[in-house]
């Protein structure tokens, strides 16, 4: 578990040596939040209030994890 502050709509969180940023959403700019993390799967939740502001699994393969998936056209 790990306390954060929002900050431009995303907070940062090192996994495996390297630093991702996820996105929360800049509405949320200065929420203190707390990210559980249980392997790539990561809770983001409001500290005041136990909102779930965003579920994900962690994307290795991209430092920034938007909000919403980037799906290709096809």
């Amino acid at each position: 578990m790990r306390t954060d502050k929002v900050h431009t709509g995303k907070i940062t969180l090192r996994h495996g040596g390297t630093l991702y940023s996820i996105g929360i959403g800049r509405h949320h700019n200065g929420t203190t939040v707390k990210a559980l993390v249980n392997g790539l799967d990561i809770t983001i939740i409001d500290a005041t209030t136990g909102e779930v502001l965003r579920q994900l699994t962690l994307d290795t393969t991209r430092k920034y994890q938007p909000q919403k998936p980037q799906h290709p056209e096809p």
